[in-house]
């Protein structure tokens, strides 16, 4: 069903058709990309960290291309980014890992969108499942999302010099 919840999320902004069924997989970015027919950096991967009490995620959204930096995350948060444990994913979430993704998640969820995106017109993040996925303007990320705001909190996706 969370297929389902995320297209009555989006149905709020005229969007709940516009979820795509992928034939197969797309729990990595490697597999989305390639379903998809787009290069890895477009995948808008949703990473699931504990809130300091570990009663609540933080999801921050990054492009495809990009790992979580230890140091931005800690001056950011205020604390070490601690990855959630595929045991707790979905209920703090509301998706089965493979298909998290910044809509329809529990309430208290914090969602936070990385730099790393915005060298896109448009990404593509999952939609609930791990078969699933949404085109999404940056600004219907934000918007669709409830994003609180954007953060520096990624590396390894800066060319040199950059």
């Amino acid at each position: 069903m969370p297929v389902e919840t995320v297209r009555l999320h989006l149905a709020r902004y005229g969007r709940a058709e516009s979820v795509v069924v992928l034939d197969g997989s797309s729990a990595t970015v490697e597999l989305a990309a390639q379903a998809i027919g787009v290069e890895n950096a477009r995948i808008a991967k949703t990473i699931s960290v504990y809130d300091q009490d570990e009663g609540r995620a933080i999801l921050v959204v990054v492009a495809g291309d990009a790992r979580l930096a230890g140091g931005p995350f800690k001056r950011r948060f205020g604390h070490k980014p601690r990855m959630v444990r595929p045991e707790d994913v979905e209920q703090l979430t509301g998706h089965a890992p493979g298909g998290v993704c910044p809509f329809a998640n529990p309430e208290g969820t914090e969602v936070w969108l990385d730099e790393s995106l915005r060298r896109f017109d448009d990404v593509w993040p999952a939609a609930g499942d791990a078969r699933s996925a949404i085109r999404l303007t940056l600004g219907e990320l934000e918007q669709f999302s409830g994003a609180k705001g954007w953060v520096d909190v990624t590396n390894g996706w800066r060319l040199s010099g950059v």
